[in-house]
């Protein structure tokens, strides 16, 4: 199977298959080397990585699609990219997919949020109307060029309009053509228990470590039946701790030996970025 048809089969297994976020090349083959089975390439840790900026629609299509591009050349695994609101209306969804898939995305995830959009665990969201989302998912439908290219459709209504608004609309998204749904930022246990009870369709469930949906683990996840267990900023919030600790002693102590615990060896660091494969490369074209 090609990398879109096997993120399907994992989407149909629902088996909560943990999907680790990456917001560049170097984290997203961290990712594949631990042997997580996809990637999610995610529009805040772009932003918060990139840019140093909160997320709050300052990341474009070209910055996500570059990163798409640079990740999908760094990793053999499929890839489910944020792309926002789609930037735009049903006409620029449509031109972001084309963008997006010929960048390398298995699945390219749309919300309905009211552009700026806002991450999905911070107060203050707005939603458009659910025929505007819902022309937004036919054009992506319209627009992929391989018909194995997964469309994921996320609603933000129940923190504007509550939970029941939230699988109303999710359910019309399954009728327009979404492969997978996303009910962001749930709120309540029950909430997670009832959702693979109530939609047909595969769903993602994203645990946002400190965010407002309670903490799952992916085994009891994959038992209620989602397909996709989402961690998108783990390997940012992980990062930027060893960062900081690294740093620290840094400031501290004028000094860093090369110690497992606070730094990876300068020989992991070469590994993860394939440099043997490179060195043979040289050694055959001199």
């Amino acid at each position: 199977m090609n990398t879109k048809q096997q993120l399907k089969a994992l989407a149909n297994a629902r088996r909560g298959v943990l999907v680790p976020g990456a917001f560049n090349a170097l984290s997203a083959r961290v990712v594949a080397d631990l042997g997580f089975e996809a990637i999610y390439v995610t529009g805040a840790g772009v932003t918060n990585m990139w840019f140093g900026l909160p997320d709050q629609a300052f990341m474009g299509l070209t910055d996500i699609a570059d990163h798409t591009a640079r990740i999908r050349d760094a990793v053999e695994v499929p890839l489910i990219v944020d792309a926002d609101t789609g930037f735009g209306n049903a006409l620029n969804t449509y031109h972001a997919v084309r963008t997006l898939e010929r960048a390398g995305a298995d699945c390219i995830q749309l919300e309905d949020q009211v552009s700026p959009k806002r991450c999905g665990h911070f107060n203050g969201k707005e939603v458009t109307s659910t025929d505007e989302m819902l022309g937004k998912i036919k054009a992506a439908v319209d627009a992929r060029r391989d018909p194995d290219l997964l469309i994921m459709a996320r609603t933000d209504a129940a923190a504007v309009h509550g939970f029941e608004a939230a699988v109303e609309r999710a359910q019309r998204f399954a009728e327009a053509g979404a492969d997978i749904l996303f009910v962001e930022a749930v709120t309540s246990a029950d909430e997670i228990r009832a959702l693979p009870q109530r939609l047909a369709k595969p769903q993602l469930m994203n645990m946002v470590i400190g965010g407002k949906t309670p903490i799952f683990s992916a085994q009891e996840l994959g038992g209620l039946g989602y397909g996709i267990v989402l961690y998108a900023n783990a390997a940012l919030q992980g990062a930027v701790a060893g960062m900081q600790k690294a740093l620290t002693v840094l400031r501290d102590t004028q000094r860093i030996d090369e110690d497992p615990a606070l730094v990876a060896p300068f020989a992991e660091r070469q590994r993860l970025v394939r440099k043997g494969e490179w060195d043979a490369l040289e050694k055959k074209y001199t």
